[in-house]
């Protein structure tokens, strides 16, 4: 996956905790999860530490013992940066940073990074910059560590919290400046979406790299950049797409993920408002990902938290060019697991009853696009005559729309 000589890869290692929430299978999901974070910021990862704690210790998340071997390695292995599963407080970040004496970072500064990495347009980066200070706001101390080597001095204590009180002051003022200039574009947005008159509204939702904006591109033969990596699109992309002879417009939103960093939430709000405006979700699945279904809880309860889980949705099973598993011998009599079901068993298991029309499809090679569109078509109809139910002139306006001039 990852290939060294093509960058300049930090090398990193990652720690994360078996507890009574979250069990070695789970854990083994998020360190995997966690090292393609650290991929697509731009590390290569060397090791991964891993603990039983009933819960992480407040001081250092590891135990003592735990620190030192990470101490050690590090040292004699001349690595960088050490990568945590879970969101470090104040006190343990600037504790950690002490015993380890290198870089600490946690998922929400990393996906915090990614985040500052892939940010195109002023108005993505306006919102990485708001969650990024709010984020630091309260781990500011951590920053003047330098004082406290030279806090023999006479005068020193005092000068150094002066400075962390000038900062916190001069970041107070930086996030409500944001938070200001973030309602100004917000009430542009909302006035672009107004504007773009009655017609279906269709947005693409899903877990992080699983394929929409190669889907996005396939519809509407148009180029949205998608890449192989978490976190390839950030800003929202909308375009006009014709199945048939009915138009809709398309909308590309940024991905989900586990353990999302509540101050990118807060921030990437009016983003997802696209999915909470929309008339109709298509809600992408990456099968060929072990985690697949914990992806789906995901995505749920994020639409949930923006109160968009009410709308009328599409299931996509996208990847099954992907999809592979281990077939079961004819005499193995074990119970079977998500690694050897195949994908025709999959498809008579709950997806086959759910209560949203479902589709297995690749949107690389376009296997099984003909249903995807004709489902598409039939809610996007739906919805069309419950809004226009005496008007046609629409359908006959867009009769002859080349669907090769899509995406304009």
């Amino acid at each position: 996956m990852l290939d060294k000589k093509e960058h300049n890869y930090e090398k990193a290692v990652l720690v994360g905790l078996v507890t009574k929430d979250q069990d070695e299978e789970k854990l083994k999901e998020y360190m995997d999860e966690l090292e393609f974070l650290a991929y697509t910021a731009g590390a290569t990862v060397e090791k991964r530490f891993t603990q039983k704690m009933s819960q992480p210790d407040s001081k250092t998340f590891v135990g003592s013992g735990k620190a030192q071997e990470i101490r050690d390695y590090v040292k004699e292995y001349e690595i960088g940066t050490v990568i945590f599963d879970d969101e470090l407080s104040p006190s343990q970040l600037k504790n950690l940073e002490r015993e380890l004496e290198v870089k600490i970072l946690d998922r929400t500064n990393l996906i915090l990074d990614i985040f500052a990495q892939r940010a195109q347009t002023s108005y993505a980066r306006t919102q990485v910059e708001l969650a990024q200070y709010e984020y630091l706001l309260p781990r500011l101390t951590r920053m003047w560590t330098h004082l406290e080597r030279q806090r023999g001095g006479i005068g020193m204590r005092g000068p150094g919290e002066t400075e962390i009180e000038t900062d916190r002051r001069i970041i107070r003022d930086r996030i409500s400046l944001l938070k200001d200039k973030l309602k100004t574009i917000d009430k542009q947005m909302a006035t672009q979406r107004n504007n773009r008159g009655k017609m279906v509204r269709v947005s693409l939702v899903g877990y992080t790299n699983v394929g929409k904006s190669t889907l996005m591109n396939a519809l509407s033969k148009s180029e949205v950049f998608a890449e192989n990596k978490l976190f390839a699109t950030l800003d929202t992309t909308v375009r006009k797409v014709v199945i048939g002879n009915l138009p809709f417009l398309l909308t590309d939103t940024v991905g989900f993920i586990r353990k999302l960093p509540t101050q990118l939430v807060e921030s990437f709000k009016s983003t997802l408002d696209e999915a909470r405006e929309a008339d109709l979700l298509i809600h992408v699945v990456d099968i060929s990902h072990e985690s697949f279904e914990d992806h789906i809880d995901s995505v749920n309860q994020i639409l949930q938290e923006i109160d968009a889980h009410r709308k009328p949705m599409i299931m996509v099973f996208n990847k099954i060019d992907d999809f592979s598993y281990e077939k079961k011998e004819d005499d193995d009599l074990t119970p079977s697991t998500r690694k050897n079901i195949s994908l025709e068993e999959w498809t008579k298991t709950w997806m086959a009853k759910s209560k949203y029309p479902t589709v297995f499809i690749s949107a690389l090679t376009k296997e099984n696009f003909p249903e995807m569109k004709k489902m598409i078509y039939d809610e996007v109809m739906k919805i069309h005559i419950s809004r226009f139910p005496y008007n046609d002139f629409l359908f006959e306006y867009f009769d002859n729309d080349d669907e090769e001039n899509n995406g304009s």
